[in-house]
């Protein structure tokens, strides 16, 4: 894949692009979690590349897209249709991990014609009647509580609570190394008052996979996910032996799920 750079009034986001290569083939875009980067989907870009057209960024204020001024989940959105332009992408296939799956909504909510598909994995979903009074006020105070930790614990825990294999956890160790303690504690902050700011009631028109980790221990994933999965008939699928991040801990079980739901589309 290419590295390729999009210029916005607020930073430049850095994105990868294998687009272009196959008339007609659908695109996968990829959408990394908070505090990641687009390594967490080295698995699937390997395994994905040969038959489709993908794409993978750093997400606004993570990885190579940094530093970043403020932005807004309209402005990440915005961002993605900017990328899928220069891609040439009429469709896209969404595969967001976590916060990810914020920017696929936030998308959809915006551009539902360009979206063929979306795969959630470790995500939850938009809508109001889903969060209680008490999950908000507990999603406003990251920021402040995480900078009570000192960082190198801060990290460790971060890593260890979003894996269950090693390989799951050396790779979060990995994607958290370039922050600073402020900059990490900032971008949870505001990555979460965006989600807030930006949740709505949200129909998605098109064909969508949840995919949850068995062992996912962050927030109140596992619950959210299958309160989703009854309100809306959602196919929901646990990936036995694998956290948060599902798709680093076990990546061939989550391709094999991609791939399926991809071909069936």
């Amino acid at each position: 894949m290419t590295e390729k750079i999009l210029q916005t009034d607020k930073g430049t986001v850095h994105y990868w692009s294998s687009t272009g290569r196959r008339p007609g083939a659908d695109t996968l875009f990829f959408l990394h979690g908070l505090t990641a980067d687009h390594t967490m989907f080295e698995a699937q870009t390997a395994y994905f590349g040969e038959a489709y057209d993908l794409l993978a960024w750093d997400a606004p204020g993570h990885g190579a897209s940094r530093p970043f001024e403020p932005f807004s989940f309209e402005d990440a959105a915005n961002y993605m249709r900017d990328i899928l332009d220069e891609a040439g992408a009429a469709q896209v296939i969404l595969i967001g991990q976590s916060l990810g799956g914020y920017f696929a909504q936030s998308f959809i909510k915006r551009f539902p014609e360009r979206v063929k598909g979306f795969v959630s994995i470790g995500s939850t979903p938009y809508g109001s009647g889903y969060y209680s009074a008490l999950d908000v006020w507990i999603v406003r105070q990251i920021e402040w509580m995480a900078a009570l930790y000192p960082f190198g614990l801060l990290k460790k825990a971060m890593a260890k609570q979003v894996s269950a294999t090693q390989a799951g956890y050396d790779n979060m160790m990995r994607m958290l190394a370039p922050y600073e303690k402020r900059e990490l504690c900032r971008l949870m902050g505001i990555g979460y008052a965006g989600f807030l700011e930006d949740n709505c009631d949200l129909d998605i028109p098109c064909p969508v996979l949840l995919l949850l980790g068995e062992k996912d221990r962050t927030g109140k994933v596992r619950q959210y996910d299958r309160v989703w999965a009854r309100r809306t008939g959602f196919p929901l699928c646990v990936i036995r032996g694998a956290a948060h991040n599902a798709n680093v801990d076990r990546p061939g079980a989550v391709n094999m799920r991609i791939l399926r739901f991809v071909q069936d589309l």
